[in-house]
């Protein structure tokens, strides 16, 4: 963050009365101190177009850090099954540890002998199948019902009184 231009006189002259009263400077370099001294303070102020941050150098090559049972770290060089939870302690995620390091997009957070065991176990359980076809049963259509029979008693008393209105 550049400092502003009264910032700077007002450190420049604080840190040139500091050096002047501990030390015998001759009146003739004063304004030269003066210079270099400014100049300092504007450098550290200024963003240098050289202060790119620089990628930290890996453990071990890319090649060498993929193992079929391991992979090797590039920030600490130990092996691990899973790189993830090592990162997340590391303050990296995975997309930002292959960009810190140069790795390919590819580049695998767990091992493949790892990686084989679990997709092995998830098979043995049944994940990954597809659901076998559930064969309905045909219902058949249901015949209907015949007409029950009345009552002895019931049709006995409608046909007499079916008879007596012939009779009158």
């Amino acid at each position: 963050m550049p400092l502003d231009n009264e910032t700077l006189i007002a450190l420049t002259t604080d840190i040139v009365t500091a050096h002047v009263s501990n030390n015998t400077v001759d009146t003739s370099s004063l304004p030269s101190l003066i210079q270099n001294v400014f100049g300092a303070l504007q450098a550290t102020g200024a963003p240098s177009l050289a202060a790119e941050p620089e990628k930290p150098k890996g453990m071990v090559s890319i090649r060498a850090s993929v193992k079929p049972d391991r992979l090797i770290s590039m920030i600490d060089g130990k092996p691990y099954k899973m790189l993830k939870r090592h990162l997340s302690l590391n303050g990296y995620t995975p997309e930002s540890y292959r960009e810190a390091f140069g790795l390919p997009k590819d580049y695998p957070m767990v091992s493949a002998e790892y990686a084989e065991k679990r997709r092995t176990l998830a098979h043995k359980i049944g994940l990954g199948r597809k659901p076998k076809e559930v064969i309905k049963p045909v219902k058949k259509p249901r015949a209907k019902k015949a007409p029950t029979a009345k009552p002895a008693i019931e049709s006995a008393q409608q046909h007499s009184a079916t008879q007596g209105d012939h009779k009158a």
